[in-house]
């Protein structure tokens, strides 16, 4: 068990940094430690992927000096998923943080659970 551990540290840091983000989205009141968990937790994940595309002694697949096999080069898809993945992480946290900017702007609070007991007394 032991060795395994040591052998597959990255995705050990991985899941655990995937636990805290987890932890804190599902525990936090305020709305931007939710968002800072949420990006702790994309985080884990692009770290996840670019352990598992990473294999030991190839290179990235750019062809140099006529080396065409396969056995020199690691798998790009992983790295092409991280990069869209951090795209889309931006994206999202721009609108979460935008949102979260109208909505103090509305109820001069970022705890959420007062956010969701004012709109029960406003019947939305």
């Amino acid at each position: 068990m032991g060795a395994n551990l040591f052998i597959n540290y990255g995705e050990a840091v991985a899941m655990i940094l995937f636990g805290i983000g987890f932890g804190n989205l599902l525990l936090q009141p305020n709305l931007i430690k939710k968002i800072i968990g949420l990006n702790i937790m994309d985080t884990a994940i692009y770290l996840f992927l670019a352990e598992k595309g990473y294999i030991r002694g190839r290179v990235a697949p750019i062809v140099v000096d006529g080396v065409q096999s396969m056995e020199a080069y690691i798998n790009p898809i992983p790295s092409g998923l991280v990069l869209t993945g951090i795209v889309v992480s931006v994206s999202v946290s721009a609108l979460m943080l935008a949102l979260t900017i109208r909505l103090y702007k509305r109820y001069q609070t970022l705890d959420l659970d007062e956010i969701s007991s004012r709109l029960k007394k406003e019947g939305l």
